[in-house]
């Protein structure tokens, strides 16, 4: 079958990718409706076990490379050429959702299932990718898997990152299996494309269907203790006390103004928080936490990074505590190659869908990837903007439309096409 044979509203088999999400989503179900598959868990791996299998029933081939990234290829006519890639992670936070990440992998199958329906080949081979340990709530920092892929971390570094029990990437990745042989990365890639839920309010807002990413906000991460002294909380009198955890909630409340201070942009949160001793009647010695700043402007992303070393600098003095302070998580905003934009915006005009340009503000492995890749993202709604928690939903009209224009993209790059002035 040859491209101009191709219907220009071509479909993916929504019933199909829907029932497949859903499957999924049985691994590691929660009460509430969401899931629970921490990075390289045995959760993890019964999913992935599961996306393999699917992919060998489509027809692919399987690599796994030495971080634990999954590659399922679907050939094309002329396999010298650098493939296209699309895909996301199967990994979940601890209160995550159905979508997140798996939707991106699984819209990926469907765009090869659909291939097979055709009995269509196309010119540059296709594939799907899942990233190990996106989320980077087990093992930080996110996205160190895909960083290993493009080169901004060592293997070394990636196979020795350790959750809060002690244990490494490199060690889980050998329990579960999947600890693969391939080398990581260093081969050439035609383009990227990832699929992914908009984890914000916009698009049902505004009543689009799709999202057409053109950037990505920058983030840095931050690991930060502050060390006070134990003492006991009857005894001790007030201006005595040298409370670790006084100077972290400070730090909370200085975190949310320089937020406020540059909205509407501007995103920054304490989330993991860790006190020592935690004894009700101890005042806390020690207390160990992370900080989220991101913004699409590199130089304010800078000065929140400065108004909050001196925050922090500042609270400490005030208080009397000692500081450690690590930022361990940096990128510059993203912007997406513009041929690949445009293949986006090809699809949605083939599907005939609503859409509107849109800066991704979560992390995504496409971020990583757009270093060594011409890259773009979709994005699909989800209700009531809320992504990271149980309740997370789309729907399977809106999964659909995602991994339609997914498939047009993909074609238009794995068949070399033009995209008009």
């Amino acid at each position: 079958m040859s491209t101009s044979s191709l219907p220009q509203n071509l479909k993916v088999n929504s019933a199909r990718l829907w029932n497949s999400l859903m499957e999924m989503a049985r691994i590691g179900a929660t009460a509430k409706g969401g899931v629970c598959r921490l990075a390289l868990t045995d959760e993890d791996k019964a999913g992935r076990d599961l996306f393999i299998r699917w992919c060998e029933e489509a027809g692919c081939t399987i690599t796994i490379d030495r971080i634990g990234n999954i590659f399922a290829r679907r050939a094309g006519r002329n396999n010298a050429l650098p493939p296209i890639i699309t895909g996301s992670h199967l990994d979940s936070q601890p209160t995550g959702g159905r979508f997140d990440g798996v939707y991106g992998v699984l819209a990926g199958l469907e765009v090869i299932r659909t291939l097979n329906d055709l009995n269509y080949t196309t010119e540059a081979p296709v594939e799907v990718a899942v990233w190990t340990n996106e989320e980077g709530s087990r093992f930080a920092p996110a996205m160190v898997a895909s960083g290993v892929f493009c080169g901004v971390f060592d293997l070394d570094y990636g196979l020795s990152r350790v959750d809060l029990d002690g244990k490494t990437m490199g060690e889980e990745l050998a329990r579960i299996g999947y600890a693969g042989e391939a080398p990581v990365g260093g081969r050439p890639v035609g383009a990227y494309f990832e699929a992914h839920i908009e984890q914000g309010p916009i698009l049902e807002d505004e009543g689009k269907t799709i999202g057409v990413v053109t950037d990505a906000q920058g983030q840095r991460w931050y690991e930060i203790t502050f060390t006070g002294q134990e003492a006991h909380a009857g005894p001790t009198p007030m201006p005595r006390r040298k409370d670790a955890l006084l100077g972290a909630a400070r730090v909370v409340e200085a975190v949310n103004r320089i937020g406020l201070s540059h909205a509407p942009a501007a995103c920054a949160t304490v989330g993991l928080m860790q006190i020592h001793p935690n004894s009700r009647n101890v005042i806390p010695g020690q207390v160990f936490f992370t900080v989220d700043l991101r913004h699409p402007d590199d130089a304010t992303l800078a000065a929140m990074d400065a108004e909050l070393r001196a925050a922090v600098a500042d609270i400490a003095s005030t208080i009397g505590l000692e500081t450690a302070l690590e930022q361990i998580f940096y990128y510059a905003p993203v912007p997406f190659e513009a041929s690949c934009v445009a293949a986006v915006r090809d699809g949605v005009t083939k599907g005939g869908f609503s859409a509107r340009d849109i800066i991704a503000g979560a992390g995504h492995d496409a971020c990583y990837m757009a270093r060594i890749a011409p890259t773009g993202m979709i994005f699909i709604p989800c209700v009531g903007g809320i992504s990271h928690n149980e309740i997370e939903d789309t729907t399977p009209e809106w999964a659909a439309a995602g991994c339609d224009v997914l498939l047009h993209a993909m074609l238009h790059k794995a068949n070399g096409e033009q995209t008009a002035p």
